[in-house]
């Protein structure tokens, strides 16, 4: 009996293109890099600062060599320029900086996120990209419940960062973990602190989600990654995280909203509606954060915040302009730093606001320029996620979910920078700057120089359409 196929022999179906070792290689590689900013503080806690800053140069100086050795086809003039004039402004302060030292080590830490941060989105295309970030998530939680149970047990009592000795009668703000974790407490995972762990699990949930949304695959084990964000959320018990959270939820639906308009000018009722509710939310949050943040277990001073804020702005006014110099985060070692602000018996170490902190360091300039900076990344992730994906004269190609992630990031760090100064470095700052180099590098999804490059390399460029 005859068969028929309705492939012809000459032609049967090939297997999809394998990925290069090399390749596959350089994306682990962005995975650790994105796992060193993410971790942050955990790699001090874990080897002390000495060895962390070491794997920090270490891994710059792999990156800086990658980069020269594949040299990714980037647009020089599409660079996030605004991001790298307030680096650049930063450094110049050590002329007038009244801690030099600490000006020029906090700077190099900022650098270093930064060049990798330009680095991962060079290398990357938009979805090897978001891939990456949600691998070094995975790894970060993971770690951390991992090291939550190991305490609570193999330790049973809470432990010191190094796994030092616990000095007699220590405040548990200096705890590494407080063997929180079957009693209900807050836990802090391999950061050392509830809420830069609550931060992380908000992005996390963000990833996940949008992973799942894009069709991923194995697209269903995105469920259980958001399940575990959501659970370490709740036992981190952050009020600034919640808040982050309503946030990101609100900046969603906006855009969805704005992806079902049809004609021109249709989207302004859109704009003045979230205009409207984001002031009105902001004065509520402001006049009412007495009920508010009762009801979520925190001070109505966000604990102790308007304090510290008092403080350093009484300082500030002192040089308004350009500032004291910059350090972020500031070092407690420094003669003027030490002994300034003491909460629980620990010398504070950030103003617990973005915009305070560099007005404190850089003055009005420094304030402009990181305005500039954010308001350029949001400006372009805005659009980024509401516009349809279009080229040439097709306007109807699909909205892809991935770049959705770039705005809900910018909504979570602007919403933490109110009450942290954490969107200033690791991955608050990192992100900033890899997400606004690859809108301006890769303004579509699949569209750019780096994706040509390798759809090209793995044979599977697609013909443009008409």
């Amino acid at each position: 009996m005859a068969v028929h196929t309705k492939h012809p022999v000459s032609a049967p179906p090939a297997a999809p293109a394998r990925e290069k070792t090399g390749h596959l290689l350089l994306r682990a590689w962005c995975v650790f890099v994105l796992t060193l900013a993410i971790a942050g503080v955990s790699w001090v806690n874990a080897f002390g600062a000495a060895i962390a800053g070491a794997i920090t140069v270490i891994a710059a100086a792999v990156s800086v060599t990658l980069w020269i050795v594949i040299r990714p086809p980037v647009q020089w003039r599409r660079f996030p320029w605004y991001a790298l004039v307030y680096v650049a402004f930063a450094a110049v302060s050590v002329l007038w900086s009244a801690w030099p030292a600490a000006t020029a080590l906090t700077w190099a830490m900022l650098a270093v996120t930064t060049l990798q941060a330009l680095f991962v989105g060079g290398v990357l295309t938009w979805h090897e990209l978001v891939r990456s970030v949600s691998s070094a998530l995975r790894w970060v939680l993971s770690v951390s419940l991992l090291f939550e149970v190991f305490v609570s047990v193999i330790v049973q009592h809470p432990v010191m960062p190094q796994f030092a000795p616990v000095p007699e009668g220590a405040d548990p703000i200096v705890y590494w973990s407080r063997d929180n974790l079957f009693d209900g407490g807050r836990i802090q995972g391999v950061f050392g602190n509830a809420n830069i762990l609550a931060m992380v699990a908000v992005l996390a949930i963000i990833v996940f989600a949008v992973r799942y949304a894009s069709q991923s695959p194995k697209r269903h084990w995105q469920l259980f990654w958001v399940v575990l964000a959501g659970y370490l959320l709740i036992r981190a018990g952050s009020a600034t995280a919640y808040l982050a959270l309503a946030g990101a939820v609100l900046v969603l639906a906006t855009v969805l909203l704005m992806r079902t308009t049809k004609r021109p000018g249709e989207r302004t009722k859109y704009y003045v509606a979230y205009a409207v509710i984001g002031l009105g939310g902001g004065l509520a949050l402001w006049f009412g954060r007495d009920t508010i943040f009762s009801a979520l277990g925190r001070d109505a001073d966000l604990t102790g915040r308007e304090m510290i804020w008092d403080a350093v702005l009484a300082r500030a006014a002192e040089r308004p302009w350009a500032g004291w110099g910059y350090s972020t985060p500031w070092l407690p070692w420094e003669a003027q730093i030490d002994g300034w602000i003491i909460d629980h018996d620990q010398t504070v170490m950030q103003a617990h606001s973005m915009w305070v902190d560099v007005f404190f360091q850089l003055g009005v300039i420094g304030v402009v320029l990181i305005g500039m900076a954010y308001f350029a990344f949001v400006w372009r992730s805005w659009f980024f996620a509401v516009d349809r994906p279009r080229w040439d004269l097709r306007d109807d190609r699909p909205y892809s979910a991935l770049s959705l992630l770039p705005t809900l990031t910018g909504a979570i760090l602007l919403v933490q920078g109110f009450s942290e100064s954490n969107p200033l470095m690791l991955w608050g700052w990192m992100f900033v700057v890899m997400f606004a180099f690859k809108i301006k590098q890769s303004p579509h999804i699949g569209e750019g120089p780096i994706e040509q490059r390798l759809a090209i390399e793995r044979g599977d460029l697609m013909k443009q359409e008409p």
